[in-house]
């Protein structure tokens, strides 16, 4: 970022190719519909391009990306009148998709493809119903591969926040896949 900032633009080229996946699949299980996610994701990367004078490296490139992507994401919450604050899980959150080719020769059997569609199916619902801060951490932990202290940043939250919406949404998700 930091050369791209010095007029690089080689330098966010690469920085989109390396990040555009893992922020697209984030913002698209954030949000009800593709063209939803579509907008929020030209609107992080615009929001990145426009900062790239401001841009201080105080955390990784992928920290500072996904804070720009949460506050947005936010954004769009509070428009509906959706909140953030329950750590205990009692409250349904807004859709999103889990998209996970499964690996290994029997996939290509038709009860495998079956029982995997379908464990897809309720992995993809229990996603559905989480709270938005659990699915939102979830998400930066698993598909973004950032840890707790990222996530914390990212999010403007406390790390313990962030370990308990990890932990009560892994459980969902979990007992969603056993049932």
């Amino acid at each position: 970022m930091l050369a791209f900032a010095q007029g690089d633009a080689g330098a966010f080229d690469r920085l989109y190719a390396r990040h555009k996946g893992t922020v697209f699949r984030f913002i698209a299980r954030s949000l009800p519909t593709r063209a939803d996610a579509e907008e929020i994701f030209q609107e992080v990367w615009m929001k990145a391009i426009e900062a790239r004078a401001r841009y201080e490296p105080r955390a990784k490139f992928t920290t500072w990306i996904y804070a720009i992507a949460h506050h947005r994401l936010v954004d769009v919450w509070r428009k509906k009148g959706l909140s953030l604050v329950p750590l205990d899980g009692d409250e349904d959150g807004e859709d999103g998709h889990a998209a996970i080719d499964p690996p290994g020769d029997a996939a290509n059997e038709p009860f495998a493809q079956v029982s995997t569609r379908e464990a897809m199916a309720r992995f993809a619902a229990a996603l559905d119903k989480l709270p938005p801060a659990q699915r939102e951490a979830f998400l930066m932990k698993e598909e973004a591969e950032m840890s707790i202290a990222d996530i914390a940043a990212a999010t403007g939250s406390n790390e313990e926040a962030v370990k308990s919406r990890v932990r009560y949404a892994t459980a969902k998700l979990r007992e969603a896949l056993d049932g």
